[in-house]
């Protein structure tokens, strides 16, 4: 009963006219970022950060989760019409998306996709309220030892279940855990790499730094990639799918759900693991495996439920044990720490309005995503012939202004811009800056709470053996190093030879 009396709160919060507007609004906005290639939900929340400083904490995540379920919605449209993921999340859409619009079937492509979209992120958002009072209950008694336990599992998790190699995503994390440690030391107030400089003193804002990562980095990196394309038909016709289009897409969309929900509880898994995993699942399990890649509808019901299902349940770790699990997630954390609100055990039971507010706009803007997605096609048709570069220079002013708008301070700036160029940098070296935010933001808890553990055992590691919760996540942490690499080498092994197979390469195609 408290969690339905709860839930009732959480929809007295999303349902206010303010905070449905922006629902709306960040749908909206998702779906529109979704549609254009190269720009993402990542680089448009890091942009959009400083305008949550005129709006109250539940507002704000509102807004920016809108922003990011509604992306994965708008991906899907330049999949299917122009072979073109909007969003990285919908690269497997393309597979089977994009040959049915060839074939003339755009229309049932794009429903099916909306329709999965739907289910994943609703169901989800159901499993979500069901498991999150159990998990704060337990999290409700977690100290140091465990919240430092908790930030070693999730580093070791972005280095074992990362899209890049071992040693790329070890280089990244161990940035990032640098960038974490600039400024004053949080126990003696000793300068740290600093340099001389007073504005270094307070540290990098992790903000201004990844915006520049993301709002620069990735419009600068993407800027030759966005030549523009031609849609398939300037027109989509008869969007709902057919009786044998729904017989065949409920499977994939069952097992779409669950794939979604259990991966996106990992860092480092989220959308697009879930939208790989599914369509391997979808390929493996066809008695016709030879459809795929040639226009079988199951190739996009599957995908699309899952990257909605696993971007929903990334929810659940940052709001109840503040541990971010992918860059949205870690920019979100920004967010809510701009709000003066740390996500972690506490916030469920100090700010109900935030998680539960933010629970019932997800339902809420489900609704509203199935309900625009398919009438306002036409109009993200023609937002693809937009220049890239156009769009590219308005982002980086927005950007720019901003991160000025965070502290009033030039050193933000220089430090967005600086962050921008090593964006630039990493990508064209083929390193993701993913992971260096992700250890920026667990670097700040892994230090304290070691520092307060030792303090509290005398300096006796035997702490984090002697308490039950702390000693089942050192086991995690040890079945990690076991089996991560393990895990790692056979899903890249599955991935890749199901990319090989859908291009008809004998030579598989890496990721």
């Amino acid at each position: 009963m408290d969690m339905i009396e709860s839930f009732a709160e959480g929809f007295a919060v999303a349902a206010t006219p303010l905070n449905l507007l922006l629902v709306l609004l960040g749908v909206f906005l998702g779906m529109v970022i979704g549609v254009l290639p190269g720009l993402g939900p990542t680089t448009t929340i890091a942009i959009l950060l400083p305008i949550t400083f005129a709006l109250e904490a539940p507002s704000a995540i509102i807004l920016l989760a809108g922003i990011y379920y509604g992306a994965m919605y708008g991906g899907t449209i330049t999949s299917v019409l122009v072979k073109v993921p909007g969003e990285i999340a919908s690269v497997v859409t393309t597979f089977d998306g994009h040959p049915m619009a060839k074939q003339g079937r755009s229309g049932p492509a794009l429903g099916i996709a909306a329709i999965g979209s739907f289910v994943g992120g609703i169901v989800a958002t159901f499993v979500l309220v069901l498991l999150a009072q159990p998990l704060a209950r337990v999290a409700e008694r977690f100290g140091a030892p465990e919240l430092f336990m908790v930030a070693v599992v999730g580093i070791l998790l972005v280095l074992a279940m990362g899209g890049q190699s071992l040693a790329k995503s070890g280089v990244m994390v161990a940035a990032g855990l640098l960038v974490a440690s600039v400024g004053q030391d949080p126990v003696t107030g000793t300068a740290r790499f600093t340099f001389g400089s007073l504005e270094a003193l307070s540290g990098l804002d992790i903000v201004a730094v990844a915006m520049g990562l993301f709002g620069i980095g990735e419009v600068l990196a993407n800027l030759k990639h966005n030549e523009s394309q031609t849609p398939v038909a300037a027109k989509v016709h008869g969007v709902w799918p057919t009786k044998s289009d729904f017989r065949q897409s409920a499977g994939p969309i069952a097992r779409g759900t669950l794939i979604g929900s259990v991966i996106g509880l990992l860092p480092g898994g989220g959308s697009v693991l879930s939208s790989m995993a599914s369509y391997a699942a979808e390929k493996r399990i066809s008695k016709t495996p030879e459809r795929f890649g040639k226009g079988a509808i199951e190739g996009v019901a599957g995908p699309e439920t899952a990257n909605n299902a696993g971007s929903t349940m990334s929810f659940l770790p940052l709001l109840t044990l503040g541990l971010p699990t992918g860059t949205v997630m870690a920019l979100l954390y920004g967010a809510l720490l701009l709000q003066g609100v740390t996500p972690g055990p506490t916030l469920v039971a100090d700010h109900p309005d935030i998680f539960w507010g933010v629970m019932a706009s997800m339902l809420i803007g489900n609704l509203m995503l199935l309900a625009l997605n398919l009438p306002l096609l036409g109009f993200f048709v023609r937002l693809l012939r937009v220049r890239a570069g156009i769009i590219a220079a308005i982002t980086v002013v927005v950007t720019l202004i901003g991160v000025y708008s965070l502290n009033n301070s030039m050193f933000d700036v220089v430090t967005c811009v600086v962050a921008g160029i090593v964006g630039y940098g990493l990508r064209r070296l083929d390193f993701s800056p993913g992971p260096l935010v992700l250890a920026a933001v667990l670097g700040s808890i892994l230090e304290i709470n070691l520092r307060n553990s030792l303090a509290i055992s005398g300096g006796d590691a035997a702490v984090f053996l002697t308490r039950p919760i702390s000693l089942t996540l050192v086991l995690a942490v040890i079945l990690v190093l076991i089996a991560g690499p393990v895990v790692r080498r056979l899903g890249k092994r599955r991935v890749n030879k199901v990319l090989a197979e859908v291009a008809g390469s004998d030579t598989p195609t890496r990721v």
